[in-house]
């Protein structure tokens, strides 16, 4: 056996793990490359591998940084399954249309403006190679043990994460190989807590937050904070929202506040068609997440749901206070660019941001305290007032890490740390050797390992 690591080594985006064992060959997530323009380009290098000489696609989760390279996999010929839970699917769906219209708008808007050094600006892939990908994605239920062939059975155990994500299983000719995707929190707003794992010959892990410990605060409150303050100045409250998890989240919260009588009476915008079907999906999985009907009734009347493009400019318009969600969490594109050109200026407006923010992306440049930030093919001044939350990470924290580690009845011949910029994933493996005493390396990227 051997793994080799085409992302998520050395950076948190672009996760693609190929395993080989014997002649089969298996890629662990096959995500798309964000941040830095260094990695965005390797989006468009040339494929690491020849697609159609893979076996199986396994996904734990449907984010953008593990699935969104499946429409460039799938066009340039492969045609095999890819694996993922039922939630998985559903997610995967709607993030992969809506990063394929992302492309195309992208390519639309750099030729109409002039702003692209090519002739014309393309889109990486279209909606379309995005609709031949979801063909091609098959289900599998959780705790289950699922033949591949007969030497080797893989199974999905609850990650915590975001809806149906997973820690992947792979039983090989006896030995055991875990990948943990991304783990989530120990206590999960809306999800049931990450699933405990007894055994691993070998372990992938990741190291998002390896080197820091979240917030213990009330969150509900904390949260308060920013809605208070813009609504005293009078201003509009900007939330740069992740689609999946961190909207449900963030509504759930906000519904909460709302039958606490704590929230002021402005309107509350969920405006992100990507999002809005997110949502739709959690009401869908009844049974993967902790919402009560009562929760979802509350979540209904807190926050309107907007899709429609004419509404959303009507939004953006209107300068009277509100409180707006709107994707991308790290402002690489989507609506709330426009949000943001619009109050980004103006000093009685708030950000605030809610996620982690991935090197070379806008919000990260808020968080460093940058006086302008570029899109639009123009750069505008920062003189909203930037709020950051770290509680509301879907990462487990290095404690969780730990914790989650810490039940493995003896350890792993080998742990891989992965999916953490460099400093985050030094900091996990010193804490691994130092408390574990495990045999553990730092995954680099194309590089292979032998697996005995």
């Amino acid at each position: 056996m051997k793994l080799t690591f085409f992302g998520g080594a050395g950076t948190v985006t672009g996760s693609k793990i190929l395993l080989e064992a014997g002649y089969k060959k298996i890629l662990i997530d096959c995500g798309l490359f964000q941040g830095l323009k260094e990695l965005r380009l390797k989006n468009w290098d040339a494929p690491p591998i020849e697609f159609n000489d893979l076996d199986l696609v396994l996904l734990t989760h449907a984010h953008l940084d593990h699935s969104g390279y499946l429409p460039i996999l799938t066009k340039n010929g492969y045609t095999g399954k890819i694996y993922a839970t039922e939630a998985t699917k559903d997610l995967t769906e709607i993030i992969l249309l809506d990063s394929g219209k992302i492309q195309e708008e992208d390519a639309k808007r750099a030729n109409k403006y002039g702003y692209t050094k090519h002739k014309p600006a393309k889109p990486l892939y279209t909606i379309n190679d995005a609709r031949q990908t979801i063909t091609q994605l098959e289900t599998f239920k959780l705790n289950q043990w699922h033949p591949i062939d007969d030497t080797i059975k893989f199974k999905f155990l609850n990650s915590g994460h975001i809806l149906g994500s997973v820690f992947i299983v792979l039983s090989i000719s006896g030995k055991i190989v875990v990948f943990s995707g991304d783990i989530g929190r120990k206590e999960p707003i809306l999800l049931d807590p990450y699933e405990y794992i007894k055994k691993a010959d070998y372990l992938v892990v990741e190291s998002t937050y390896g080197n820091r410990i979240h917030q213990n605060s009330a969150i509900k409150d904390v949260l308060l904070k920013p809605i208070l303050s813009t609504y005293a100045k009078g201003g509009i409250l900007i939330i740069p929202t992740f689609s999946v998890e961190r909207a449900q989240e963030i509504i759930y919260l906000l519904s909460v506040l709302k039958r606490e009588n704590k929230l002021p009476e402005i309107p509350i915008y969920l405006d992100s068609p990507m999002g809005v079907n997110a949502t739709e999906v959690y009401y869908k999985h009844k049974n993967a997440h902790k919402l009560s009907a009562d929760d979802i009734q509350s979540m209904h009347s807190t926050v309107q749901l907007v899709s429609d493009v004419n509404t959303s400019k009507a939004i953006v318009k209107n300068n009277d206070p509100k409180i707006v969600l709107a994707g991308s969490g790290m402002m690489t594109g989507g609506r709330v660019l426009h949000y943001l050109d619009k109050c980004l200026s103006d000093q009685k407006n708030s950000i605030l941001i809610v996620g982690f923010q991935a090197e070379g992306t806008r919000g990260r440049a808020l968080l460093a305290g940058d006086t302008e930030i570029k899109f639009f093919g123009k750069y505008h001044s920062i003189k909203a007032e930037v709020f950051k939350i770290n509680a509301f990470s879907g990462h487990a924290d290095q404690t969780e890490i730990l914790d989650w580690l810490h039940h493995f009845e003896k350890p792993p011949v080998l742990t891989i740390i992965n999916h953490g910029e460099s400093h985050q994933s030094q900091a996990l493996r010193t804490k691994i050797r130092t408390d574990l005493h495990w045999n553990c390396t730092i995954a680099k990227m194309n590089k292979v390992y032998h697996l005995e």
